[in-house]
């Protein structure tokens, strides 16, 4: 291993993640990461109703190789650890439901949790230690995002490069998580970042205008990171300085302008983990505030049958994400594409409901997407960039709904807090009933309360197999008989009378 270089920043991350106990986690810290393995869990065994999810698993079991971990809902059968980082890497973030930084805007855990747990199998970690480098690397990850925020643009540079922070940071966040489970040492850490920026990468033009690559961006970063820590693990070294030095991570993605000490500032003494939003609904976070107004008006007695107009008012940076071409945005030809539609966001709220945590899965199909009331509806919905909105952004993601009846009323919600970060945060019970919707008609009930109490004394397991056991099988069948989006369960949803 090389020599730890003391004056780095990699080498500041690599002595924070090699000198951080688990004793030395808050308990906040352990809590939080113990509520994101069980979002993230959850969130695998959902994401089965997808064709993507039967070709990613598919695609792992072809290729053969050691079984050292398992892909969740992927069999008994074990895989190479890489490869079982990479399916559920991609299971993890293929519903867009999983947790969010903000305003770093990405998403750590989508990474972080399935390189750990895969690099945790392999190396027979025990819950603690696995808690403890979850933790790590989702700070790691959420510190090199914050690196990339704007302040006086108020938006992630990433981000105006066409680059996916959460898949590009996750990398390396979840480098730092399995070399930790791996064993190795603060020089160790440091050659791990120095070899996994070399393979960071993700763009999100998908976002835009369509295609579901955009799954794979986790897995691939997942699979990096493990593969990373273990050629680490064998030898292999980084440049002390890959993230600062004139041909390193932050000159190649934002051309050498970043703030470095957000990085290094209260590292192992202020921690970013507790702060990360969680999604109560599962679509694009930009529309999330869109659905809280339109689920307040319709409380208040709005008939989506009686709307005239309606003003989607957001921040001016996220409309080329959620309201252009504003001609797709109001006709999403399937649920994936509905995900990123801030017209789809209102009328699921207005129309929707069934399940979840106010609007869920099952108001995110492909048919749904099509309906005529839906399409009438969206048809009627501006998509406008809001000063209000633009000033919190991305704090928040606010939004201010206005709505016009046939009888000429006007109807007005206003969020500027989004559910699920801290200052509207998801109780203990919203996690579960979220869990719960997200593996219902595919883990058993025995099996789903299992994995709920495993995660809640996940400190206390001896192997960390013993939480993965009971997620290895379970029927995909049912799951993936559904279109592309597969997104819900129809029978029983909920329709606005």
């Amino acid at each position: 291993m090389a020599e730890p270089a003391t004056a780095t920043l990699a080498s500041a991350l690599a002595a924070f993640a090699d000198g951080t106990s688990y004793e030395a986690l808050p308990d906040e810290v352990a809590g939080s990461v113990r509520q994101r393995v069980l979002d993230i869990v959850g969130l695998c065994v959902a994401a089965h109703r997808l064709p993507t999810s039967a070709a990613i698993t598919a695609h792992v079991a072809e290729q053969g190789g050691r079984p050292q971990a398992h892909v969740i809902g992927g069999g008994a059968t074990a895989v190479p650890a890489p490869l079982a980082a990479l399916a559920n890497g991609v299971l993890a973030h293929s519903l867009d439901y999983d947790d969010t930084h903000l305003p770093s805007v990405l998403h750590p855990s989508a990474s972080v949790v399935p390189a750990a747990l895969a690099a945790g199998e392999l190396a027979g970690a025990s819950g603690r230690e696995t808690v403890r480098a979850i933790a790590l690397g989702l700070e790691v990850c959420v510190r090199l995002g914050m690196a990339g925020y704007d302040e006086e643009a108020g938006n992630s540079t990433f981000f105006e490069h066409g680059q996916h922070a959460t898949s590009i940071c996750g990398t390396l966040g979840g480098a730092v998580a399995a070399g930790v489970l791996l064993g190795l040492d603060e020089g160790g850490l440091t050659d791990v970042l120095g070899i996994a920026a070399s393979t960071a990468s993700g763009i999100i033009e998908s976002n835009r205008t369509g295609g579901t690559v955009k799954r794979l961006h986790c897995g691939w970063a997942a699979q990096a990171a493990v593969t990373a820590a273990q050629l680490a693990a064998r030898g292999f070294t980084g440049p002390p300085t890959v993230l600062e030095g004139r041909f390193g991570f932050f000159r190649a993605f934002l051309h050498g302008v970043y703030e470095p000490a957000v990085i290094t500032r209260g590292l192992g003494t202020e921690w970013a983990v507790p702060g990360i939003f969680f999604k109560p609904y599962p679509a694009n976070h930009f529309t999330h505030a869109a659905v809280d107004a339109a689920l307040e008006l319709r409380r208040r007695g709005l008939d989506p049958e009686r709307i005239a107009s309606v003003t989607l008012g957001v921040p001016a940076p996220v409309i080329r994400t959620i309201g252009r071409p504003i001609e797709g945005k109001r006709a999403p030809e399937s649920g994936y594409q509905a995900q990123f539609s801030g017209p789809f966001a209102v009328a699921a709220a207005l129309y929707g409901g069934g399940d979840g945590l106010g609007v869920g899965l099952a108001d995110y199909t492909d048919e749904l997407a099509r309906e005529p009331r839906r399409r009438a509806l969206m048809a009627k919905v501006e998509v406008v960039p809001d000063d209000w909105a633009t000033a919190i952004f991305p704090h928040q993601f606010p939004a201010r709904l206005t709505v016009v009846d046939t009888e000429g009323r006007v109807w007005r919600a206003e969020v500027s807090a989004n559910r699920g970060g801290p200052r509207r945060p998801l109780s203990e019970r919203d996690l579960e009933l979220k869990f719960r919707d997200n593996t219902a008609d595919r883990l058993s009930e025995a099996a789903a309360r299992t994995v709920m109490e495993r995660v809640r004394r996940l400190d206390t397991l001896h192997d960390i197999r013993e939480l993965l056991g009971p997620l290895a099988e379970f029927d995909t069948d049912s799951a993936t008989a559904g279109k592309e989006s597969g997104m819900g369960r129809a029978n029983g949803r909920r329709q606005h009378r």
